[in-house]
């Protein structure tokens, strides 16, 4: 809204965006319930399948800047467009593989690539062009898309699974996925933001003057590619890839471990998302108000001591306030991590930066996919696994403290 209570045209692109997010980053964070019945179905090892998901969390991660170069090139419609078509073939070609390899070549690798297309960072550049004062709040709306997938699609998908099985349940995640997308490429994708974005007092198409305030001149890639900040940012998303995706391939398998029926499990990682849908509406707020860096090192250190508490916990009601109080922090690292490269080497770099960055974000998560089955395997406990996700985060705490505040005068080239 506008201070004229004008309705701003950038928030409907938020609010589409977020709910492709809910739907591809809702998968993506929920590979959990899909993981034991594929591996019985298919006769996997856990091990096996752990690794064919990493290979697909590396893949998600480095389809990232190829997807901010296509829609830099072709737009946003295109690359929504192209997500779902590659994300329908990938569901269709799943279900009818027969061994290893071809699990790989279309769960893995084909599925992740479509994924990555319709990805919070995707819509990261359009959401930044489109916003300039309420930046940090619209990323986290963005956020909610994800939170809000990890919280409606985990138990969602494991009752669609019990029902009717895993196969009928990823095709029919890409119809739905494929009803939303068209509608919304269409008609809300808009990549060309009006002058002024949302700074003017009234309705940012009228043509009034706009007052920006001055900072140092933006970087260039390469410049921003060899600063510090960049790849402190950069070690922050590794430990939150290796979190995020870590909870959500052995979160469930984890807990069924540990003595919880199969819902309870769902329950209580999807308990995860639905508490950070109304923890990043706050820190929404917040981001804009704040320091970003404190709330970046508040969101990593308390996710970090969550992880401890996950494996610990022996009953329901331990369980529920575990994941109640995690889900607090459990959004906005991505959020804030787009939002602090947009303030420091500006949004014309954004979509590149955040691309590569994110890189590292899929670089964790594929280590902790791997790691949650192996170390299980080896050695009969996820404390290697869990617990290093508890220590990285803790680690990021520290350093996201570190990061400026302000676009510096200049980049060290």
């Amino acid at each position: 809204m506008t201070a004229m209570g004008r309705w701003y045209f950038g928030w409907n692109i938020v609010a589409a965006s977020a709910l492709l997010t809910l739907l591809s980053s809702g998968l993506r964070l929920s590979i959990g319930p899909f993981f034991l019945p594929i591996a019985h179905d298919l006769g996997f090892s856990r091990s096996l399948l752990a690794g064919i998901v990493a290979v697909g969390m590396i893949c998600y991660g480095l389809a990232m800047p190829v997807a901010g170069h296509l829609i830099a090139r072709h737009g946003t419609r295109a690359v929504v467009l192209a997500s779902a078509v590659i994300i329908n073939a990938a569901a269709w070609w799943s279900v009818v593989a027969a061994d290893a390899t071809a699990f790989m070549l279309s769960f893995g690798v084909l599925l992740s690539i479509g994924l990555a297309f319709a990805s919070p960072v995707a819509f990261t550049p359009i959401i930044s062009h489109w916003f300039t004062r309420q930046r940090g709040m619209a990323l986290f709306f963005l956020s909610t898309g994800s939170m809000a997938g990890l919280a409606i699609m985990t138990p969602v998908l494991t009752a669609s699974i019990e029902a009717f099985g895993w196969r009928a349940t990823l095709v029919g995640f890409a119809a739905v996925l494929t009803l939303m997308a068209i509608p919304v490429a269409l008609f809300v994708m808009r990549d060309e933001a009006p002058a002024g974005t949302d700074q003017l007092p009234i309705t940012a198409t009228d043509g009034a003057p706009v007052t920006v305030a001055v900072t140092a001149p933006a970087p260039r890639l390469r410049e921003a590619l060899r600063s510090t900040p960049f790849w402190m940012i950069c070690g922050g998303l590794f430990a939150c890839g290796f979190s995020m995706n870590l909870l959500g391939t052995h979160g469930v398998p984890m807990l069924m471990d540990h003595g919880f029926d199969a819902h309870t499990s769902s329950m209580g990682i999807g308990l995860i998302g639905f508490v950070a849908i109304f923890g990043t509406l706050v820190l929404g707020r917040w981001s804009d108000r704040l320091p970003r860096r404190n709330i970046l090192a508040a969101i990593y250190g308390v996710r970090g001591l969550g992880f401890f508490a996950l494996v610990l916990v022996g009953t329901h009601w331990e369980l529920y306030v575990a994941a109640s109080i995690g889900g607090l922090v459990w959004a906005g690292s991505i959020a804030l991590s787009s939002a602090i490269l947009a303030d420091l080497y500006g949004v014309r770099l954004v979509g590149v930066l955040y691309g590569l960055a994110y890189v590292g974000h899929q670089v964790g998560g594929m280590i902790s996919a791997w790691l949650g089955g192996w170390g299980y395997e080896r050695f009969g406990t996820h404390w290697l696994s869990f617990g290093a996700a508890g220590l990285l985060l803790l680690a990021a705490a520290l350093v996201a403290l570190k990061l400026p505040m302000r676009r510096p005068a200049a980049v060290p080239a």
